[in-house]
């Protein structure tokens, strides 16, 4: 299996606002850059489909590690999905999940890659090289 490494964000100017999304993919010596964005999202959203477009980008199943500095995606895919799966997608609280959409997308692409991912937080704004990139794509991807 390859080892891919890869930083996202999202950034949005205003929330709601203009966002964007950016991913940087590593794989040995090669890197490859993706961005994009929307006219009227959210932060959270933004965050979820740096994501969701950093996996459709493996062709095929791979070891990867993702760094991301947005604890709700973190916590969301690790933590909080079951719950909300066995609930019908629904908040310990029985209100609807917040962008159900992109969740239930990321589920699946998690759950039918073959991936091995590990998910690790990193400080925003901190100087990480990887995460600043990642935040350079995001707000070039602002309509």
């Amino acid at each position: 299996m390859n080892h891919v490494i890869i930083y996202t964000d999202g950034a949005c100017k205003g929330n709601p606002g203009p966002g964007g999304w950016g991913v940087l993919l590593r794989s040995g010596a090669v890197e490859k850059e993706l961005w994009g964005g929307e006219a009227e999202t959210t932060n959270n959203r933004m965050e979820l489909t740096a994501v969701i477009e950093a996996l459709k980008a493996l062709k095929r199943p791979c070891r990867v590690s993702l760094y991301l500095d947005s604890e709700y995606v973190r916590k969301g895919i690790t933590e909080w999905m079951p719950g909300w799966k066995a609930k019908g997608w629904r908040t310990a609280s029985r209100q609807p999940v917040k962008n159900v959409d992109l969740w239930q997308r990321l589920d699946a692409l998690v759950q039918g890659s073959g991936h091995q991912i590990e998910w690790r937080w990193v400080r925003g704004h901190a100087g990480d090289p990887g995460n600043e990139r990642a935040d350079a794509l995001a707000n070039r991807g602002v309509p």
